[in-house]
């Protein structure tokens, strides 16, 4: 992909944008899910739960927008971002290891995003690599 080492996602239901970026640059991919998810409503002693199943082939078509990263920030709003870690763990367990952190994050414009997995990485927790 960019050659970057960092990567972050911001995931729901509805997308998951992934950020490869260094500290002045990102690139930026968008999954979608081929059928967003729908509200399901079932009435009064109907059998099921009334969720939707998750979308395998969106969880890895994100897994496999990260594959290349050698850190990784998972964020969103919801438990799609705990869906997302358990796809990765048991489907791509190899990237596993490289996943850093997982926060809660409202629905923030790319630039928030950037500067929230910037901060994380950089000035919580390693500087960036050197590129020689």
């Amino acid at each position: 992909m960019s050659g970057h080492f960092h990567a972050v996602v911001w995931i729901d239901h509805h997308e998951a944008r992934v950020f490869h970026f260094s500290a002045s640059e990102a690139d930026t991919i968008v999954v979608h899910p081929k059928d967003p998810v729908r509200h399901i409503h079932h009435k009064a002693n109907s059998i099921g739960s009334g969720h939707a199943s998750e979308d395998q082939e969106f969880l890895q078509n994100v897994t496999n927008a990260l594959a290349d990263a050698g850190a990784i920030l998972v964020t969103g709003p919801a438990n799609e971002k705990n869906v997302l870690v358990n796809h990765i763990a048991q489907h791509a367990p190899a990237l596993k290891p490289k996943i850093q952190g997982v926060e809660t994050l409202g629905h923030p414009t790319d630039g928030e995003v950037l500067a929230l997995a910037r901060k994380f990485f950089w000035e919580d927790h390693q500087e960036p690599p050197r590129v020689s």
